[in-house]
């Protein structure tokens, strides 16, 4: 396939100083921007954990150059590890987290992000698909270890805890508070690996020769295997390389302009193993000399409450549910950060009527993006600089190049829904070991999405649905995005979410599942639901049914799985349509 992109609409949105082509960023490797930003920033602090009852732990750049540095000393020299191995890192956001992941890049290796709450089943699937040599282990999750390990090729495993490099008496009292309540410290089961606490490998590195080759790494070799999230099949590992996150990390600063500095603060709530998080928080605002303030869980949303009243935190990244969660506390309403410069989203489309409210509960904008693990995963961005528009993803970011096109792959008009093809220095280089779905998704250079996007005459983006959800009902295409943004303008209706169900009459029909607003005494029902869309929407567009659920189900960013709706759906009608 061969895409000539003859203008590009959205260069005059850009500020003033931005230039339509990307730089070359600064750095050859991650390992050298990583070692830059120690050196550069060593007396501020660099991350600060925050568990729910406000007890925390803080590393300065400098602590962190030293730690990663000893922890890639023991990956090469006590493991054996080849430039190249793959390190499988499944911890929660804490500090343990980029003191282990900053060392594999150090190390010359290529980690493998990998989701803490997988069962021992995709455990295993992704160790083997990877190939991983060390796994980097939450405690919290050591029970799995039997299971796992001798299925795959692990060879040593490390354990750090959720209070890792907390001063030592709250570290001990977190440590008994988990004991107590959760009883998920069980004792580690006797392997045939070996297993060391984080600390002792830490101990074991310093004594080692220092990892001194690192800068022998190019912008093109690997730097992660990141496993998409699975909501579309079984979950692939998408190539990045150094250069990709790279470009991409050039693409964010670049988009935030004079907003970003070093003197930010920014709350990380998303999980850093997720590629939104590891380069919008970890990445960027490490290499502006900045803060994070890191919490391990964001559920109950609860748990962000100290975070945000004990630190200035001036940004946050989050998705849509996040952000409606926070605005349904009552302290976050009553007293909502007073630093805050603005909040980004992404991740899952943004809901108008959330947006809206966060600008009047807050007084700050939510700057909606646009990105996939294959891009790095930034692709679009709401220029800060102009007024908000509602339901747009924004502009592409410099450097890169979109298209939408029809089934054929042929460009659709301006201004016509079609699919969101992207190219750029953030794409990423394929799946790994998978060539077949590499050739469907990646051709000539350009990503395709599946999902559908409009753009109007000033080059922003804005979203209709993914392919793969849209409903077809008597020929005509409804989008489940559409249908959600509706329903999230009823008060009585929390979260909802839309798939198509088999239908005799109309080859499918509009599902709607919903759930109640706890803060309105007013109850949700299937009637008022109908009612409601029949209000804003056309007749083919109204749901056909509507199911009430106390909940729904979520991947560990926030996102509302569709597919696991779906598979209910498929196992309900087999066989009677």
């Amino acid at each position: 396939m061969t895409m000539t992109v003859s203008n590009r609409p959205w260069l005059a949105a850009y500020e003033p100083e931005i230039a339509p082509e990307l730089p070359q960023p600064n750095y050859a490797s991650l390992a050298h921007l990583i070692s830059h930003s120690c050196a550069a920033y060593a007396k501020r602090r660099a991350f600060t954990c925050v568990v729910p009852n406000g007890m925390n732990g803080t590393l300065t750049y400098k602590q962190v150059g030293a730690m990663s540095d000893a922890f890639a000393s023991f990956l090469r020299h006590h493991c054996k590890l080849s430039p190249g191995a793959r390190v499988a890192v499944q911890l929660p956001n804490g500090l343990g987290y980029p003191v282990a992941a900053f060392g594999v890049f150090k190390a010359g290796g290529v980690l493998v992000n990998t989701n803490p709450l997988y069962t021992p089943s995709e455990m295993v699937h992704q160790f083997n698909d990877s190939g991983a040599e060390v796994l980097v282990i939450s405690d919290l999750f050591a029970d799995k270890l039997e299971e796992v390990i001798a299925q795959t090729g692990i060879k040593h495993v490390v354990l750090a805890g959720v209070p890792e490099f907390f001063p030592r008496i709250p570290e001990t009292i977190v440590r008994g508070v988990q004991k107590f309540w959760s009883r998920s410290l069980p004792p580690v089961p006797a392997l045939n690996v070996p297993v060391l606490r984080l600390r002792d490998a830490l101990k074991i590195g310093r004594g080692l020769e220092d990892v001194t080759d690192w800068d022998t790494l190019s912008s093109d070799d690997l730097a992660l295997l990141q496993y998409t999230g699975g909501t579309t099949g079984v979950a692939k590992g998408a190539m990045l390389t150094h250069g990709n996150i790279l470009a991409n990390l050039e693409q964010v600063k670049v988009m935030g302009g004079q907003h970003m500095s070093g003197e930010d603060c920014v709350l990380t709530a998303l999980p850093l193993y997720h590629i939104f998080a590891f380069t919008a928080n970890l990445m960027t605002f490490f290499d502006l000399g900045a803060r994070n303030i890191l919490v391990p869980s964001p559920r109950p949303v609860q748990n962000i409450q100290r975070a945000l009243e004990n630190y200035p935190v001036t940004w946050i990244t989050g998705v849509n549910t996040l952000f409606n969660g926070l605005m349904n506390e009552e302290w976050f309403a009553a007293y909502p950060p007073k630093t805050l410069k603005a909040a980004i989203a992404g991740g899952t489309a943004l809901h108008q009527a959330v947006a809206e409210r966060w600008q009047d509960v807050t007084g700050t904008r939510v700057a909606e993006g646009y990105g996939l693990t294959e891009t790095s995963p930034l692709v679009s961005f709401n220029p800060l600089h102009l007024a908000v528009r509602a339901g747009s993803i924004g502009v592409p970011v410099p450097g890169t190049d979109v298209a939408l096109v029809d089934d054929a792959a042929e460009p659709v008009e301006q201004g016509k829904p079609g699919e969101l093809l992207v190219k750029g220095p953030q794409v990423m280089r394929g799946y790994w070991n998978r060539p077949e779905d590499t050739a469907q998704t990646l051709q000539n250079g350009w990503v395709f999405t599946g999902d559908v996007a409009v753009m109007d005459e000033d080059g922003f983006l804005t979203i209709v649905d993914r392919k793969k959800d849209m409903v077809l009902v008597s020929g005509f295409n409804v989008y489940p995005n559409e249908i959600e943004d509706c329903l999230s303008k009823l008060d009585t209706v929390l979260e909802a979410a839309v798939i198509g169900v088999p239908d005799r009459a109309t080859g499918e029909a509009v599902r709607a599942y919903v759930v109640q607003n706890p803060d309105v005494p007013d109850h949700v029902t299937k009637e008022s639901v109908i009612a409601h869309c029949r209000k804003y929407l056309a007749a083919y567009k109204v749901p056909k049914s509507v199911i009430l659920r106390d909940e729904l189900p979520k991947s560990p960013i926030g996102k509302i799985l569709r597919k696991d709706l779906k598979a209910e759906a498929r196992a309900e009608f087999a066989g009677k349509v």
